[in-house]
């Protein structure tokens, strides 16, 4: 039953992501505001992928408004439309996605960030960047573990990508995002987080092999701010730890 289930839904996330950007890539040849339209179909394609996981949200805390920079903890790909079906934000992501086919493009087009994180260099470029959001009244939401993880645990900040937000004195947000599956023998470590050598697709399909996953996003009610950057990422991994409940 699951892996019928999981075809189902696997065959329309595909679908419905094309017709979705289809469907901005023709809006955005007319209507005025662009960044309104893609916010709306980024939205839109985020609730999809949540209705049809049949995904439940428990959210603790206060949801910040646009704009706004926040920091997360990062288990999975579902990390994105979970946030994003609570949030209006773009997401700060790896320059190798980039370079997927067909996904790269997408993602690029709903503009998000790209960094470079083995590049020193391209960091202070991608923090401007996320300044100009800022500045346009968008939410930004970045994941310094730099990597998705098995669920176990929160692996420390990098704090070189906090460079530009201790030169802006930019307050900083944050939040801790844990699942759980409520199903014997599927734990959200297997089913839900892409840690291990499972490329995308395969992983994504195991995931909709999950009846009614559930997602806890629970906000910090502070920012934090600080000149120095080292401190900014110790103070953040501290309270996203802090609020952090490990899946087993």
């Amino acid at each position: 039953m699951d892996y019928i289930r999981a075809t189902f839904r696997f065959s329309a996330f595909i679908l419905g992501s094309f017709a979705l950007y289809g469907t901005w890539f023709a809006g955005n040849l007319i209507i005025p505001n662009k960044q309104y339209w893609r916010q709306i179909v980024f939205r839109i394609w985020a609730l999809y992928f949540i209705r049809l996981s049949a995904m439940r949200i428990e959210i603790l805390g206060d949801v910040p408004k646009p704009p706004f920079f926040l920091v997360s903890n990062h288990v999975s790909y579902t990390d994105i439309p979970l946030l994003r079906a609570i949030l209006d934000c773009v997401f700060v992501a790896k320059g190798e996605i980039s370079g997927w086919f067909l996904a790269g493009r997408i993602v690029r087009d709903m503009a998000n960030i790209f960094v470079d994180r083995t590049n020193r260099r391209d960091i202070p470029r991608a923090g401007e960047e996320v300044l100009s959001k800022l500045n346009d009244g968008e939410g930004v939401v970045v994941f310094p573990e730099g990597t998705s993880t098995k669920g176990e645990e929160v692996l420390p900040f990098n704090s070189s990508f906090f460079e530009f937000a201790a030169r802006a004195e930019l307050p900083i947000h944050y939040a801790s995002i844990s699942y759980r599956t409520d199903e014997s023998g599927k734990t959200a470590s297997d089913y839900i987080c892409w840690w291990d050598d499972t490329t995308f697709i395969p992983h994504l399909f195991r995931f909709f092999r999950l009846k009614s996953p559930t997602a806890i996003v629970s906000f910090g009610c502070e920012t934090v701010v600080n000149q120095d950057r080292k401190e900014i990422a110790r103070q953040l991994w501290n309270r996203v730890n802090s609020k952090f409940v490990p899946m087993i």
